[in-house]
């Protein structure tokens, strides 16, 4: 006798098929916070390596100088570099960008536009932007397509630039050596948007400095500009923005795109702030001889 062969199911039933797609659904929930969590541990640690090749070429600066660098150079300033630029432009040769750096001082006047082969100021520095910067795309401040690459941080004009020395010039008080509060309580370099204010302002590496604009110029705390007082609302001493949209990012802050805020202190190390961070110990971060101790939430 023949036996009946048993007919084989090709198909998925309909619920059978909706069990499936929801096993997927939540694979793909728990996967994605996983990769985006990755992605951010990634960004931010390239962009700790920025701010500590920035801090070594800062301490690079002293040991051939004998001085820091200053916030703003100018033709009316020998001693601080004879040519009107920033400090990014003159920390160019001390993070291997020695070819750019005299492109830019071959037109002492305008370092920004250079020889014109190309425009320093179209040219992108990788350690200058932070890829979690939203408001940076290929190098271009948001702001400025086209026409200025933008920087994702900013020098403590605090520190950088509290003496007017000729020129245009906005030069350092201290030395590495005798900064009041200790270079290891004293913030160097923050982070801060590319573009701010709905793209009204930003931070461009190649910005020649405060007397051209403040608001494009690539520093933080600027109290010559802003005034205010350690603890205060308003001023140069309001604490950080953490993650803001572009509508809300305030020039007169630090931004950061990552969950805390990452900073440069004057020993070379990087540190992480958090939102909890109030205005009184930022002050007192910023500050290099405010001569009070660090706040409790400082190492939160």
């Amino acid at each position: 006798m023949l036996r009946r062969l048993k007919a084989v199911r090709l198909a998925f039933t309909l619920i059978e098929l909706l069990v499936v797609i929801a096993i997927i659904a939540i694979l793909i929930a728990l996967l994605v916070p996983a990769v985006q969590k990755v992605r951010e541990a990634a960004a931010r640690t390239t962009c700790t390596n920025n701010l500590k090749q920035i801090g070594l070429g800062v301490h690079n600066y002293q040991g051939t100088y004998n001085r820091l660098p200053a916030l703003t150079s100018s033709t009316g300033a020998p001693r601080y570099g004879n040519y009107s630029g920033c400090i990014m432009v003159t920390l160019l040769p001390f993070i291997e960008q020695t070819a750019l750096y005299n492109d830019a001082v071959s037109n002492p006047g305008n370092t920004w536009d250079g020889n014109g082969n190309p425009y320093p100021r179209l040219t992108p520095v990788a350690i200058y932007q932070c890829p979690s910067d939203p408001t940076m795309t290929n190098g271009w401040s948001s702001a400025q397509v086209g026409s200025w690459m933008g920087a994702s941080y900013s020098a403590n004009q605090l520190l950088f630039g509290t003496v007017r020395a000729g020129g245009n010039a906005d030069a350092p008080q201290f030395s590495l050596a005798n900064i009041p509060d200790g270079s290891s309580n004293t913030v160097f370099f923050g982070e801060t948007y590319a573009a701010t204010n709905n793209n009204s302002c930003g931070t461009l590496w190649s910005f020649p400095g405060i007397d051209w604009g403040w608001n494009w110029t690539p520093s933080m705390a600027s109290a010559r500009v802003l005034g205010g007082s350690i603890g205060s609302n308003s001023g140069a001493f309001q604490n950080p923005q953490i993650q803001p949209t572009l509508a809300v990012a305030d020039r007169q802050r630090n931004q950061t795109g990552h969950p805390i805020l990452m900073t440069l202190l004057g020993d070379g190390s990087v540190r992480g702030l958090s939102a909890s961070l109030s205005n009184v110990t930022w002050g007192q971060a910023v500050s290099p001889a405010d001569g009070a101790p660090l706040g409790s939430d400082w190492n939160q």
